[in-house]
Formats: C-alpha cells, sequence, structure tokens
C-alpha cells in the first residue's frame, strides 16, 4: 500500500510519500520539506497570519502534484502545534480537505508525541528505555518507551519558532537573551518531566529539524545527506559548540554555514538551546539523530488503519 503524509509543522511543512508492506516501510517513493513559517506571529496573536498560510497552502499544491505522480490509496494531513493554537485553525484544515482532497486532522500533543515514538523506533529494535526528544517549532515532545511501547510522553509549549520571538531579538542574539532562552527551556522541561523518568532512557533519539541540522553541519555536509544524518550521534560537548557557534554569528552569517538549510537560520539557535538542554536534563552525553520521525509514524498509523478496514 502506498500512503502520502503531510505533516504541517510550526515552521516547516513536509511529504513523505512510502510504501507500507506487513506493518514496515517498505520504500520511501517521495520525501519534501518547506520551511513555511506557519506559525509566525503565532504565539502572540493567536491566529494564523494570510501570508503563512498562503506558504503553507503553495507547499501543499506542490505536494499535490507529486502525490497524484506516485499514486496513494491514502493521503493524510497531520496539523500541529501552530494549528492547535491558532483560532483560524479550523479554517485551513478545512481548506486543506476541500482545496487537496486531504484526510487533514490537528492531532492533540499526545497523539503527535506517540506517531512521533512509533515512527522514531520503527526502524530500530531496543530493549531497553529510550527517549525520543521531537523539537518542533511551536511545541517539543519528550517519548520514553521501549519496544514501540510508550511509558511517558509530554508535550511542551518549547518551540523553535515560539522561543525565537519570545526571547532572541536582537541580531545576533544578546547573551542575556540566549541564558535567558536557555534558563527557560530548562525550567520548562524540568517541569515537564519527573525525576524518575529522567534517570529511565539508557539512551536518546533526536528527531526533525533541529538535530538534523545540527548532524549536517557536524558531518559539514552540502548538500544534505540524509542517509549520513539518519544515525549520526551528537555529543553534548558538540551541540554546545555548534549552539555558540549559531548563536555568535547574525542571521545573514548563518544562512551561509554549511549544513544549515538558510530557511532555517533565524529559528535554529532556539532549537539548539533546546536540544542542549533536553539532553543535559536526561543527563545524555551524547545523543543518535534519526531521519524516521512523525512522518514514518503517520504513514504507519494510515496503512494499519486502512487494513483493519478492508
Amino acid at each position: 500500500m502506498n500512503v502520502a503524509i503531510i505533516d504541517v509543522g510550526t515552521n516547516s511543512t513536509r511529504l513523505l510519500v512510502a510504501a507500507v508492506r506487513q506493518g514496515r516501510l517498505e520504500r520511501r517513493l517521495e520525501r519534501r520539506t518547506n520551511v513555511t513559517r506557519l506559525g509566525e506571529g503565532v504565539d502572540g496573536t493567536g491566529r494564523l497570519a494570510p501570508d503563512a498560510v498562503a506558504r503553507v497552502l503553495a507547499a501543499c499544491e506542490s505536494y499535490r502534484k507529486a502525490i497524484d505522480e506516485h499514486g496513494a490509496d491514502r493521503v493524510v494531513a497531520v496539523l500541529t502545534s501552530a494549528v492547535r493554537d491558532a483560532e483560524n485553525g479550523a479554517d485551513l484544515e478545512r481548506e486543506l480537505r476541500e482545496r487537496f482532497g486531504f484526510e487533514a486532522t490537528t492531532i492533540s500533543g499526545e497523539r503527535e508525541a506517540r506517531l512521533t515514538f512509533l515512527g522514531a523506533t520503527s526502524a530500530r529494535s531496543h530493549a531497553e528505555p529510550l527517549m525520543v526528544l521531537d523539537i518542533g517549532g511551536g511545541s517539543t515532545e519528550i517519548v520514553v518507551g521501549s519496544q514501540s511501547r510508550v511509558e511517558f510522553f509530554v508535550s511542551t509549549q518549547i518551540g523553535s519558532v515560539r522561543f525565537t520571538e519570545r526571547f532572541l531579538h536582537a541580531d545576533p542574539p544578546a547573551e542575556h537573551e540566549l541564558a535567558a532562552c536557555r534558563a527557560a527551556v530548562a525550567e520548562e522541561l524540568a517541569a515537564a518531566v519527573p525525576d524518575e523518568v529522567r534517570d529511565r532512557p539508557a539512551a536518546g533519539v533526536a528527531v526533525a529539524g533541529t538535530p538534523t541540522s545540527f548532524a549536517a553541519i557536524d558531518l559539514d555536509l552540502d548538500p544534505y545527506d540524509p542517509d549520513r544524518v539518519d544515525g549520526h550521534r551528537l555529543s553534548l560537548e558538540r551541540c554546545e559548540q555548534i549552539l555558540a557557534r549559531l548563536a555568535a554569528a547574525p542571521v545573514a552569517e548563518r544562512r551561509r554555514i554549511r549544513g544549515l538549510h538558510p530557511d532555517r537560520a533565524p529559528t535554529i539557535v532556539a532549537g539548539g538551546a533546546t536540544l542542549v538542554e533536553a539532553m543535559r536534563l536526561f543527563s545524555l552525553t551524547e545523543i543518535e539523530v534519526s531521519e524516521h520521525d512523525i512522518l514514518d509514524g503517520a504513514a504507519l498509523e494510515a496503512a494499519e488503519s486502512a487494513r483493519k478496514s478492508t
């Protein structure tokens, strides 16, 4: 069965078209990412801006064409933090259904966390408790579990777009701004994750644009190579070094750093602060970066749902 998944996130809109067989992603037929910044201003206004919505719709129009070229038995769109938070989020959900024929749903933080864990663990076997970290533009999910069984999850209001708008105003950020951002991340994470959960995981996996960007910078990749990024291990020390480098550079200079997509430059510092503080919270000296995330989890769920309905 071929399934297509569109992830409408706070910072990026992404597409995965995949062949699923017997509960596993057999082949990725198409994967695309557009940094659409849907959540721009939502933290302050509570609404999706018209220009931001237009960027998402333009990306989805090109995705619809790609989906039609491959063919898909199901086309599912999952909308996350920015749409959950926006007064007019339901308008975008409805337009995706009516204009493109997507099965569009705004998912809860709980479902987002569970789908991320399913995707991140789909290509690996692990008996030990594992922490999966998903750093988004408007929210950050932390899931702890083993053998595809979730033992703990939380969806926080920490996000690379949200915290950039709240804390990082100078270009490059002033030292006190970065310190305030990191302190806020650390405080919210500590409040969200009980002490006994922090001691449970033996290893960590990080997904989404921030950790994959850090891996690409560490590997000095140009162009981006998902096969090299997937499974790359980042030490806490190296993450601190990359964060310091990014925070010291103006946005225009950040855009030229090898391994970093230029459109991620404005929000990567807040994302990096979240990555570092999450590793510190769980006392992880290193973390594995994965290309398998909510897209994979939603694809597996969509295929299983279709199978059960036939």
